[in-house]
């Protein structure tokens, strides 16, 4: 899939500008994501490494604003909270967020820090080499409680917020006054997306990760994210620690080994679905979007987890990022077995 093909279409066939003015508009958004943003440059030679790569495809990146995408992409109503620098990318990332249907009402400018970025090659493709620049600091941590009003907060019907936006002030404070003002409502999702680069080392994640969880219902990571959070990588272990702190709804992903999502009645694990990876940087987003979009609909955790686990396949078989979240036809078709488009 190019990035123009299937360019903001959502699963009730309209494109993100059409979207943007769809009756309903003004209910608000289903779910607001909050934190990192980026201009992503994936090198289009696939399966290459930085000496062998000599172009790039652009588009907006980070993992939360990702998540916003693939939601909106299923017909969902979607803004994200972040911040971009005030510079020409930061333009550039308002208007293609707004032609994927993405809502960008609260996308702040910060006056000094630039526009993050993010460099990858995909050899090998299953783990990409990923480079982020966002120094000194980056715009999305410079959110601060007063970006988001308390209304919203407490009404929006799905929060999706990450650990990276834990790893620096004031971001980090944002972050918790808003989960504590939120009071554990459905659905406070926090995923758990450990970046070292972001943090100090693992311990110092762990002790922000864990003052988070304490008011989220959903809690999704791999299985090197449980460890930095939980202190196990163990997947039913992990599991159960997330749902002894009273998170609802625990998503643990595997690889190769499916997806257990646990509450306190059940427990299944999704197995996982096999696909040509292309670049596996953005599955997780996809996968994120989609349970989202499943929890908003009611599914049982485990349906919603079985779908998403179909969209992060699809997304893991295309280079980029937020232009390659599939639509609600490409995930139905890959349930049913049928060839997705790539």
């Amino acid at each position: 899939m190019t990035g123009e093909e299937g360019r903001g279409t959502s699963a009730d066939g309209l494109t993100g500008e059409a979207r943007q003015r769809r009756p309903g508009d003004e209910e608000g958004p289903e779910l607001v994501t909050v934190g990192r943003i980026s201009v992503d440059l994936y090198g289009e030679q696939l399966g290459a490494g930085w000496d062998e790569v000599s172009t790039f495809s652009k588009a907006v990146g980070g993992s939360p604003t990702n998540v916003a995408v693939a939601a909106a992409r299923l017909g969902r109503r979607v803004a994200v909270l972040t911040k971009v620098g005030d510079d020409p990318l930061g333009g550039y990332v308002r208007r293609r967020l707004e032609a994927l249907g993405v809502d960008t009402r609260w996308v702040g400018v910060d006056a000094e820090l630039p526009t993050p970025l993010a460099l990858a090659v995909t050899a090998p493709p299953d783990d990409p080499e990923l480079l982020f620049y966002r120094w000194p600091s980056a715009p999305d941590l410079q959110l601060s409680a007063a970006d988001l009003d308390d209304a919203v907060v407490t009404g929006v019907r799905a929060l999706w917020v990450t650990a990276t936006g834990l790893s620096a002030e004031p971001s980090r404070g944002a972050h918790l006054t808003w989960l504590a003002a939120r009071g554990r409502r459905a659905h406070t999702i926090l995923d758990l997306d450990y970046r070292p680069t972001f943090w100090p080392d693992e311990a110092a994640a762990h002790e922000q990760i864990a003052a988070a969880l304490p008011h989220v219902t959903v809690a999704v990571g791999n299985r090197t994210e449980c460890r930095v959070a939980l202190g196990s990588d163990d997947a039913d272990e992990a599991a159960d620690r997330l749902l002894e702190l009273g998170v609802r709804i625990a998503v643990v992903k595997q690889g190769a080994g499916g997806v257990l999502v646990a509450t306190a009645a059940e427990r299944a694990t999704v197995p996982p679905l096999p696909v040509d990876v292309v670049c596996g940087l953005g599955a997780g987003d996809g996968f994120g979007g989609a349970l989202a979009h499943g929890l908003l609909a009611g599914w049982e955790p485990d349906r919603a987890v079985a779908y998403a686990n179909a969209a992060g396949a699809i997304v893991a078989s295309r280079l980029l990022c937020s232009d390659a979240m599939p639509t609600v036809a490409e995930i139905d078709g890959l349930l049913e077995g049928r060839k997705v488009r790539t």
